[in-house]
């Protein structure tokens, strides 16, 4: 087998994914939060979820995962639970102040890890390299046709 010219694609890539990913919890924690926490809060902002079960599978998470976390934020002030009247199986969840404000903290937070990502890139270098991690993810979650 000869020596690779390089260093291969998905080794380089998820070299970078670890140190992205790395360098974004630690600016959610310094602001106030987590990634399971951001993730929670930024899907009750911007999705109409009838229910903790309908966030679970938003945010992607297991369900005794997100009653975890769930559990954590309502001590902490950041969201409510109540039983839906017209089935007390279900739990609706909603943001309070603390947690606005958190989200608010965290966006900012958010907002300024992706500008330090796009430091030294072209709005086109951007879209180019939106495009080709798009291709990457096709190309491993499209099924190859013998």
């Amino acid at each position: 087998m000869p020596r690779p010219t390089g260093t291969p694609v998905g080794l380089a890539l998820a070299r970078t994914a670890k140190t992205v990913s790395r360098a974004f919890d630690e600016t959610l924690a310094a602001a106030g939060g987590s990634m399971p926490v951001w993730l929670i809060l930024l899907t009750l902002k911007t999705q109409e979820l009838g229910n903790q079960r309908e966030l679970a599978k938003a945010v992607g998470i297991e369900g005794a995962t997100l009653t975890h976390h769930l559990n954590a934020m309502e001590s902490n002030g950041l969201v409510t639970r109540r039983r839906d009247p017209s089935n007390r199986r279900v739990h609706q969840v909603e943001l309070t102040d603390a947690g606005e404000s958190l989200f608010r903290q965290l966006a900012g937070a958010a907002t300024a890890h992706d500008q330090r990502l796009r430091t030294g890139f072209s709005d086109a270098e951007i879209d180019t390299l939106t495009s080709l991690l798009d291709r990457l993810q096709r190309n491993i979650t499209t099924p190859i046709v013998p």
